[in-house]
């Protein structure tokens, strides 16, 4: 078993996650898991790095696919005994006129963004070694997203006590109103995406809430943060931001010094916590 430290980006074979390992290559002082769900491609960008002088290593993940997560979870178990930093961006997009139905967006979304993120939360965040980071790459979106919700929602939400299960349930019922053609009805705003960070945004506070409970001498910090709208081939080439600087705000959270006590639990845009 290995003493090294170990990071591993999710989704990160392109945009802004290919940009937080190129980042953590150069900063991070332990070996860097580059993951993809195709793995052609996965290698593909460890080999455009090695080619910068860079080393990181690939594993394959698809957070669709909880078979996929376990493999991964059980790697990092035996080769290091666990897990220093994990940067949870693996995510998707449909297209603003993207023709898709709604009710087919919404479950195709929060499948990946927000129950994907989960379960590899859920599988990795036992892992987490004393001092370990979490970043869960949310959207400023999540924000105008909650700004769209009725006011029942938006209390829900900005809960301090809301539970993850309670949380899971909102998610599912996002997407059968939108199955049942009532979101709007019932409070719900027109964004697949937007929602989907809601649940990232909110899972984040949550999941900080029960590390500070459970694992409180451990000194883990975990953050929810938006990187800003950043040139991928998600947002589109009229985004403000390049990869590399959307890969700051992660990269500063992933990399906080072991004696900082905060940030934790906080929505993070641009190195600075903004007010959930």
């Amino acid at each position: 078993m290995s003493n090294l430290p170990v990071a591993v980006v999710t989704g990160s074979n392109k945009g802004i996650g290919f940009a937080i390992v190129r980042a953590l290559c150069k900063e991070f002082p332990g070996d860097v898991f580059l993951t993809a769900r195709d793995a052609g491609r996965g290698q593909e960008a460890v080999a455009k790095l090695q080619e910068e002088g860079l080393r990181a290593h690939f594993h394959q993940l698809d957070v669709d696919d909880l078979q996929s997560i376990r493999t991964l979870r059980d790697f990092l178990k035996e080769k290091y005994g666990g897990l220093n930093v994990l940067i949870n961006n693996a995510g998707i997009a449909y297209k603003v006129h993207d023709t898709t139905p709604f009710a087919t967006q919404a479950e195709v979304t929060l499948k990946t963004n927000f129950f994907g993120t989960r379960n590899v939360c859920t599988e990795l965040l036992p892992l987490m070694k004393p001092y370990g980071r979490v970043v869960n790459v949310s959207s400023m979106v999540s924000s105008l997203a909650l700004g769209g919700c009725s006011k029942e929602l938006q209390e829900k939400f900005r809960s301090d006590t809301i539970t993850e299960d309670e949380l899971v349930e909102l998610m599912k019922k996002f997407v059968e109103d939108t199955k049942n053609g009532v979101h709007e009805k019932e409070g719900w705003p027109s964004t697949a995406y937007g929602v989907s960070k809601i649940g990232v945004t909110v899972l984040s506070r949550i999941q900080a809430r029960m590390l500070s409970e459970k694992r409180i001498g451990d000194h883990i910090l975990l953050n929810a943060c938006c990187p800003g709208w950043v040139r991928t081939d998600m947002a589109g080439p009229k985004a403000t931001k390049s990869p590399d600087e959307g890969a700051e705000t992660p990269v500063y959270l992933a990399l906080l010094p072991s004696d900082a006590d905060g940030p934790h639990g906080q929505f993070v845009s641009n190195k600075t916590v903004q007010t959930w």
